[in-house]
């Protein structure tokens, strides 16, 4: 099947379900009436490698390269046979072809168990006697954590599930690493990656090689792609772009890099991919390219045609997820944290709702940089109609969001559109913990499918979210992260430690803060990161401004974005870091949260200044918010009966209106005045979600005050009205 153009994703990125920059660059070649053929060389060397044959060949590659003193690649090795006789039932299991292991997996015995699975027996305990079908993934997902331990230990030692060689690439200011690597003989994942490519230009027969590196894990095997190319496909021009050219070749200097690719292109890559086609088939000039690095001659310049414009979202088609090996994809479950195993259980379509950060202010972050800083939202219809082409294509109804922070107001008309045309999708995706996330906007995410969200909480200390410029506070996040779990809706928080200037006493205390947030059952994951001073942020930017000072110039010829840096006026960053790994780890699973904090460190820590009923208060005292008279009034819910009864009381008798509320999980009946019951149910049909015009909350309270009804406010937001949320009667 020839094709103009062949993406590639290289090695290793996820096994569990693609990444999506090949398909978004398919899609819109697709608009553009260039062919082109994708595949992702990851999947493909996993289960190359992940096979009867494949195990084989790295047993073989083993013997005789097992330190003499190690004895759990000694027990890998004398049970070979084992390994041998189950990889191949174990990958069809995390496929999802052969539920029924699960039941042998769980019984120990099956899988042969080494170094990992001694690891992991406390995590295996929080399954407890029920979850057969995860702890299976757990286990399986451990056999095989267990051969990749052999693999990098007597095979390969670039080797890494999630990256490949990543070492070689975080960081890489001299390119003398990576060259002196690509001069190396293959290795045997290298011999399987170049196996599968070479099938692949049999296959397609392209003119462009375009291969997307979205991680450092990814770089290296990129470039021996690359290698590979010019020196057996010559006439193939190969260009590299994605993440990591993104943020660390913005200031490329290194011209042997070359010597493997003739193209880098940055930032988006519609526009660069179009132009260089067009080049090749001799229909613009080498100067017409865009966002484009390459040698003429032996310089090394930089194309930027500034009359050849970008793409709008609305422009680049719906992302094309055909050729790629979608039934086997493989699902692990490595980690007992909900969210992480989100990112690596199933397999997720990912979308955008915008390009950019519709926020882009956090001064840890690149938003110097087109990526984030350029924002662009795209339509809700837009949107719903890329989700059903996706899962036309796909079979598939899960979507990833991967947003740097998807806008409230976007994920609202979103929810709205999914709910109207009746799509049934569960979704996740990022955002930031501000107010805008109400009570009942979280209800209308929930409804339209949303499962999980992802948010920066940073550092949970509002002297430190100032500097961040984060634009929230900690009392903001209990609040939004109430309504999120109120609505049944996982919440994950991004922490970090050691950013700059943060004390010993702001750690300790912000580990208070989520201790109580997970006491309180309104976090359900997080993890913890420790800040890096990256070349495009704020305090890259102007470390002075924060205290800090940056180590050496950080300018090299290759990669240039991590920054050392020196932090004088905050604490020993490091020893905080097994800590707070350990308490969160607990804390995720309900435990110890009557712990001291101290008890978390080797070293002598300040007790926490928090009240331990700070978040608590926040909780008991938080009043719902006065509704504008701009907010929209929606009903989501089915179908609603009344009844007129007659209640007597001291020889008086009147009439009261008793609606039935019927929803998925029961029935919610109120009682109302009969007048008022009428109004609701004659205006019920009005607000429902479906109708083109939504209601605002102004012509609501107009519409009542008319039907000569009153004190709207004191009707609307009190009981039995303020119920109704739970069965779908929302203000947004």
């Amino acid at each position: 099947m020839p094709a103009n153009v062949l993406l590639i994703t290289p090695p290793f990125t996820q096994i569990n379900t693609p990444y999506p920059a090949t398909a978004y660059l398919k899609g819109f070649l697709n608009t553009r009436g260039i062919s082109a053929h994708q595949a992702d060389l990851g999947l493909e060397v996993s289960l190359a490698l992940f096979s009867s044959a494949g195990l084989q060949l790295v047993f073989d590659a083993a013997l005789g390269h097992a330190p003499i003193d190690d004895a759990n690649m000694s027990r890998i090795l004398a049970m070979k046979e084992a390994y041998l006789q189950t990889i191949d039932a174990v990958v069809k299991f995390l496929q999802g072809k052969d539920p029924t292991l699960a039941y042998a997996i769980v019984q120990r015995g099956y899988l042969p168990e080494a170094g990992r699975f001694e690891q992991a027996e406390g995590i295996l305990a929080s399954f407890g006697s029920n979850g057969l079908q995860d702890k299976a993934k757990f286990l399986a997902s451990m056999y095989l954590e267990d051969i990749g331990d052999l693999i990098s230990t007597c095979v390969d030692p670039h080797f890494g599930f999630s990256r490949y060689a990543e070492k070689l690439g975080r960081s890489a200011n001299s390119y003398d690493e990576l060259y002196k690597s690509l001069q190396a003989p293959l290795g045997l994942i290298d011999q399987l990656l170049i196996q599968l490519l070479e099938e692949k230009i049999a296959l397609c027969r392209p003119k462009l090689v375009a291969i997307s590196v979205p991680f450092p894990g990814n770089l290296f095997a990129a470039l021996r792609c690359g290698q590979y190319l010019k020196q057996h496909h010559p006439t193939i021009k190969v260009a590299m772009g994605g993440g990591f050219a993104n943020t660390e070749l913005r200031s490329l200097q290194e011209k042997r890099v070359f010597d493997v690719v003739d193209f880098i292109c940055l930032d988006d890559g519609e526009a660069p991919l179009e132009q260089l086609c067009l080049w090749i088939e001799n229909k613009v000039g080498l100067h017409d390219l865009k966002r484009t690095y390459t040698l003429v001659g032996s310089e090394l310049q930089y194309m930027n045609n500034n009359t050849c414009s970008d793409y709008k979202q609305a422009q680049t088609g719906i992302p094309d997820y055909s050729d790629l090996l979608l039934d086997k994809y493989i699902s692990v479950l490595e980690t007992a944290n909900p969210m992480h195993s989100l990112w690596s259980d199933g397999r997720w379509n990912k979308l955008t709702m915008a390009h950019g950060c519709y926020w882009a202010k956090c001064t840890f972050c690149d938003i110097s940089l087109d990526y984030i800083a350029k924002y662009e939202p795209l339509t809700a219809a837009m949107l719903c109609d890329s989700i059903e082409g996706i899962i036309a294509q796909t079979g598939n109804t899960g979507f990833h969001f991967v947003d740097e922070a998807a806008p409230p107001t976007l994920m609202r008309a979103l929810a709205i559109e999914i709910i109207r045309r009746k799509l049934n999708i569960s979704w996740w995706t990022n955002i930031r913990f501000e107010k805008s996330f109400t009570r009942d906007l979280c209800f209308l995410l929930k409804a339209s499918g949303c499962i999980a969200v992802s948010g920066g909480l940073e550092v949970a200390s509002d002297r430190l979210l100032a500097l961040i410029d984060k634009g929230i506070t900690v009392e903001q996040v209990v609040k939004v992260n109430k309504h999120f779990t109120e609505a049944g809706i996982m919440v994950h928080a991004y922490l970090m430690y050691g950013f700059p200037s943060e004390t010993e006493q702001e750690t300790i205390d912000s580990l208070e803060m989520v201790r109580q947030m997970f006491e309180a059952g309104i976090m359900q994951s997080a993890y913890w990161h420790l800040f890096t001073m990256t070349a495009h942020s704020p305090v890259g930017l102007q470390p002075e401004k924060y205290k800090v000072k940056r180590v050496g110039s950080g300018n090299g010829l290759f990669a240039n974005n991590d920054l050392v840096h020196e932090d004088e006026t905050g604490a020993d960053h490091e020893k905080f870091a097994e800590g707070l790994r350990k308490a969160l780890h607990n804390y995720m699973h309900h435990n110890c949260l009557d712990v001291p904090l101290y008890k978390w460190f080797e070293a002598k820590v300040p007790k926490t200044t928090i009240a331990a009923n700070f978040v608590s208060n926040i909780l008991n005292d938080e009043l719902l918010p006065t509704a504008g008279e701009n907010a929209k009034v929606v009903y989501a819910g089915y179908k609603v009966t009344m009844d007129i009864q007659s209640k007597s009381k001291k020889g008086n008798t009147w009439e009261i209106a008793v609606l039935n509320f019927y929803h998925k999980q029961g029935l919610l009946s109120i009682k109302l005045d009969k007048a008022q019951g009428e109004w609701l149910m004659q205006i019920l049909p009005q607000l429902n979600i479906s109708n083109p015009k939504i209601v605002s909350f102004k012509a609501l309270k107009n519409n009542y005050e008319a039907a000569g009804l009153e004190d709207f406010e004191l009707f609307w937001d009190n009981k039995p009205i303020n119920t109704l949320y739970k069965a779908g009667l929302w203000v947004i």
